[in-house]
């Protein structure tokens, strides 16, 4: 095996300290920060003459970055890559540099289904600070709405189901077979704000659908649920539609949400994330090392 010359992690790659030392044994020298840097100066200053950056979700490296950083050859980032666009490198100048970025997809998906129905659960039957209706209640028979059916959509749309509610979904394109696996619809955007009690949203980093239209659509005494690592949301028409009597807003992370509505008494925000606990980061690790074995065998 040939290995990379210098390694740096920009940040903390969020893996357990086993797996850092075994991503350190593909360099010849290994650097990894346990901090996340605050602008472009300083990452510039850390990746240095590396030829391998890591990296986890919460920094970004953009042009600056790379053309300041020549002898960077491969990017690895520890966290899910859906595509370019979501993504917090940018790709496509990092392809015309000749450097390969890999991420890695669905590690981390059954934590978060676990989440969601256990908060669902706490808020409906008031187990927790909170209760949703004037009696406690069951998933049963609940209208929920799930926006956007990739890998988690499908697991939530799958749990949802088997607990009884009644699932509808909205994403860009149509999943026949999850419809007749299921046996849910698909609506329009707006049709599903009308029609459901509790919406969740699952969609990729950077793509917001609700604004304040779309909250005045949705109506009040109704969940709002986000499992994406950052607002699906206009923050300002969140916190105006939490205003409002009997509404709910729940993520597993404060970034998911925003900073202007944590710690309203009808937000409920979590301090990590539901996809990262031990068995995830295990899952995580080997795809993040498998990524790096691909391009060192082909390069």
């Amino acid at each position: 095996m040939i290995k990379f010359k210098k390694m740096v992690a920009i940040e903390p790659t969020k893996l357990l300290p086993e797996w850092d030392e075994k991503l350190k044994e593909f360099a010849e020298e290994a650097i990894f920060y346990e901090d996340i840097p605050t602008e472009s100066a300083v990452i510039i200053d850390r990746i240095g003459d590396a030829d391998c950056v890591m990296l986890s979700f919460t920094s970004f490296i953009d042009k600056e970055v790379l053309d300041a950083c020549p002898n960077i050859r491969y990017i690895g980032i520890c966290a899910s890559l859906y595509a370019p666009e979501n993504a917090n490198v940018d790709i496509r100048h990092a392809e015309k540099k000749g450097i390969v970025v890999t991420g890695v997809r669905d590690y981390g998906d059954e934590g978060v289904k676990e989440y969601a129905i256990s908060e669902l659960v706490r808020l409906l039957q008031g187990r927790g600070s909170a209760m949703w209706k004037d009696e406690p209640m069951e998933l049963t028979d609940v209208k929920v709405g799930i926006v956007g059916m990739g890998t988690v959509g499908s697991l939530l749309a799958r749990t949802m189901n088997f607990f009884g509610m009644d699932v509808n979904y909205y994403s860009r394109t149509r999943k026949p077979e999850m419809e007749e696996e299921v046996g849910m619809a698909y609506l329009p955007l707006d049709k599903l704000l009308d029609e459901v009690d509790i919406l969740i949203t699952c969609l990729n980093k950077n793509v917001v659908l609700l604004d304040e239209a779309a909250f005045q659509k949705f109506g009040n005494g109704k969940i709002l649920m986000n499992v994406s690592i950052a607002p699906s949301h206009e923050v300002s028409a969140l916190r105006k539609w939490l205003d409002q009597p009997g509404n709910y807003a729940f993520s597993d992370t404060e970034a998911g949400l925003g900073e202007e509505v944590i710690g309203l008494p009808n937000v409920f925000a979590g301090k990590t994330n539901a996809g990262l606990t031990s068995m995830a980061k295990v899952r995580l690790a080997q795809k993040v090392i498998q990524n790096i074995e691909e391009f060192q065998k082909n390069n």
